[in-house]
């Protein structure tokens, strides 16, 4: 094989690891009921096996089968190999090998889809909130440790300590690889709802990398709240809110860079360019979600969103809804990151100089303190003032923060206009 062809095949396989290597291992999870360590080993098993055969061979007409079909069957050897030492992995060996493949594709239990599975068994109320989140996007998204840190503003080992012991509680525990019925479902929704959000806002903002928005990752969060939504027995407010939230989000994602990756403010984006389709089904899910007055903070983040999304232009944005929706948010959902959007739309709607009043005894929180938007909101509201020397120092501190390349050239490109 020429080199060209074998970059290419290479930079095939990588992606399919990228883009089934997730579903591939939500459904050895189930074949192996639930063994997160065998199914994992098995899964690069699987792509190793994959790396060796498929340059010669070409990729499958369908890669992902042939992965789970590999998978299981390096499942089967392992087993096998220790059950000299453990009947009980004698007998699943031989239950593994006595089964299909047609039986393990068909297989349903109340739902098809084995990432909601996975999720559903990663957010099991037996594990804390924290480890739920944290090993759902690990498991079932590929995250890694760092970018998971990062959406909880935490140390990488503190994230990686959780996810082991999560799975030591899943094995130890035997918790149940399946989708909840009933009132289980409707109790552990807020968690799965969690890990969707998380999961969207990765892709939407990306935490590391040179590639500011992931849409792969965008696209996967609400694809996943789709079928949560369709898997509810009745209409759940908050499933259409999240939804919604996610929608209108990303009806703007042709517009929030240009073509050389840069980051494009809100302000600034080709409205005309929106997915107005998108933006249409969100605001029809906002306006369902809150008839009900079952609503919560996603719906109204949503609602938010949806008068951004709705204004014909920046300047023609009603800021003084968006203040009364933030101070409803606030009552509902007390946060220093909530409470710093509504300094800024307060800055919008009354000026700068009352957002930097409503900004600074924020700014005594430890979170804000360390988070670089919160430094960048002050620098544009002392830039907007004529503030040169505040507006540079904040811009600094914004910068020193700030992991993300395009965001670290959006930054330095303001302090360099301040000259």
């Amino acid at each position: 094989m020429k080199g060209n062809d074998m970059e290419s095949i290479q930079a095939d396989i990588e992606a399919v690891y990228r883009r089934e290597s997730r579903r591939v291992l939500a459904t050895l999870l189930r074949l192996l009921n639930g063994n997160f360590d065998l199914a994992e080993e098995a899964l690069q098993e699987a792509f190793v096996e994959a790396v060796k055969h498929w340059p010669a061979r070409g990729i499958p007409e369908n890669p992902r089968a042939w992965l789970v079909s590999t998978g299981r069957f390096k499942a089967i050897d392992q087993l096998r190999r220790r059950a000299r030492y453990d009947q009980i992995l004698h007998q699943q060996a031989e239950q593994l090998t006595a089964r299909s493949v047609v039986e393990m594709e068909v297989e349903n239990v109340g739902i098809e889809d084995d990432r909601l599975r996975l999720i559903f068994t990663c957010c099991h109320p037996g594990l804390v909130q924290e480890a739920q989140v944290a090993l759902t996007l690990r498991e079932v998204c590929g995250l890694t440790t760092e970018e998971i840190a990062r959406a909880f503003l935490k140390k990488p080992s503190t994230v990686a300590q959780r996810i082991v012991r999560a799975k030591a509680k899943i094995r130890d525990a035997r918790i149940p690889y399946e989708v909840p019925e009933g009132d289980d479902l409707f109790e552990r929704l807020q968690a799965v709802l969690q890990v969707i959000y998380l999961v969207f806002n990765e892709g939407y903002l990306a935490s590391s990398g040179e590639q500011l928005l992931r849409h792969d990752l965008s696209e996967e969060a609400i694809r996943l709240a789709e079928l949560v939504l369709a898997l509810l027995p009745r209409p759940e407010p908050e499933a259409k809110g999240l939804l919604a939230l996610m929608l209108l989000h990303h009806a703007r994602r042709a517009t929030r860079t240009t073509t050389q990756g840069e980051l494009v403010l809100l302000e600034q984006q080709d409205r005309s360019l929106w997915d107005r389709e998108e933006i249409a089904r969100a605001d029809e899910l906002v306006r369902s979600a809150l008839l009900t007055q079952r609503f919560g903070p996603y719906t109204l983040q949503a609602a938010i969103a949806a008068v951004h999304a709705l204004a014909p232009s920046s300047d023609a944005t009603d800021w003084a809804e968006i203040v009364g929706l933030y101070d409803l948010l606030l009552t509902m959902m007390p946060s220093p990151i909530v409470a710093l959007n509504r300094a800024v739309a307060v800055a919008m709607r009354d000026g700068p100089q009352a957002g930097l009043q409503a900004l600074e005894p924020l700014m005594e929180d430890a979170t804000l303190r360390d988070y670089h938007l919160a430094h960048a909101a002050r620098a544009d509201m002392h830039r907007r003032l004529g503030q040169r020397e505040p507006a540079r120092s904040a811009y600094q501190a914004a910068l020193d923060r700030a992991t993300q390349p395009a965001e670290q050239r959006f930054l330095r490109q303001r302090l360099a206009e301040l000259g």
